[in-house]
């Protein structure tokens, strides 16, 4: 599934970054990376989501969050 179809409050492990090389870069620079737990924190109306990431907490576009494979944990 993608992170856009995650559901709020729950924690998902990150399978894979498919977007523009210069996007993934910055993603696994702020440690978005294979095998990361994320958790949806919020989504906003227009696409946007907020996630946490090893403490940090992200906003990411609709474009961006429908690129990124994830699966939930257990």
């Amino acid at each position: 599934m993608t992170l856009f179809e995650a559901k709020n409050a729950a924690s998902y492990v990150v399978k894979g970054l498919f977007v523009e090389e210069a996007v993934t870069r910055r993603l696994q620079a702020l440690g978005l990376n294979d095998g990361t737990i994320i958790t949806v924190l919020n989504r906003k109306k227009k696409g946007a989501l907020i996630i946490k990431v090893r403490g940090t907490r992200l906003a990411l576009g609709k474009h961006i969050a429908s690129s990124i494979e994830v699966e939930e944990t257990k």
